[in-house]
């Protein structure tokens, strides 16, 4: 499978919050998406995790291997990576399949990739209906929104004693400010977009009361979920 950019690509720069995090927003990122979809429709899902609410297949080799050549130039431009190579640590097919009733507490807040600074995530939206992106957030208790391995000890100790007080989150996906959360950024799932930010930011994907959990890469909240680090 050959992927190249599509010739419409649009890259967009946001700077959010008060730690002035990088977040880029890709429009028409490959060239013909919908032939990930059709290798999507064919692929062996399997459970995502304790973590993540659905279920997770590995993405063709050719599309990692387009990430870590392709991307190398702009992670430099933008974020100021010094690297002259990349890895791919995850590269998964993912799709929402978790009903709101069935999430896990930490599963109805934002959560970090990882607690470096040094890695990326990518999240590219194959979904054509509207069914929510990607939003970035400040926990308002310790004012993060970022994590690190200084900052993680203290936020997951809050967190731990907010998830049995009275704030709570209900059995729903974060989807804007709560008592806990305030949100700073969001970019919306657009097909064929692309999100790449640090992974140590705060977020969450964008799911509203309304959304009806489908296993169907056709039909599903399909993406591609990358983490890129350096070689």
């Amino acid at each position: 499978m050959i992927l190249d950019f599509h010739p419409q690509f649009r890259l967009e720069k946001l700077v959010f919050g008060r730690e002035r995090a990088t977040l880029l927003v890709i429009d028409n990122f490959v060239a013909e998406p919908e032939r990930l979809i059709k290798k999507a429709s064919t692929a062996q899902f399997t459970s995502g995790g304790r973590f993540y609410p659905g279920i997770r297949a590995k993405a063709p080799p050719s599309y990692e291997h387009f990430l870590a050549t392709r991307l190398l130039p702009l992670l430099s431009e933008h974020f100021d990576f010094a690297g002259n190579t990349l890895r791919l640590s995850m590269c998964h097919f993912s799709l929402v399949t978790t009903a709101a009733m069935d999430l896990t507490p930490m599963q109805r807040i934002p959560h970090v990739d990882s607690l470096s600074s040094e890695g990326f995530a990518t999240v590219h939206y194959l979904f054509k209906s509207n069914l929510g992106g990607t939003a970035f957030y400040r926990h308002r208790a310790t004012g993060f929104e970022t994590l690190d391995e200084v900052r993680g000890p203290e936020y997951f100790d809050v967190v731990q004693a907010q998830n049995a007080g009275p704030d709570c989150p209900g059995l729903r996906y974060i989807n804007g400010d709560t008592p806990l959360f305030e949100r700073i950024a969001q970019a919306e799932g657009v097909f064929n977009r692309m999100l790449v930010y640090r992974r140590n930011s705060l977020h969450s994907g964008s799911i509203d009361a309304n959304f009806v959990p489908d296993a169907d890469p056709r039909s599903g909240r399909l993406s591609i979920n990358s983490f890129i680090d350096p070689a």
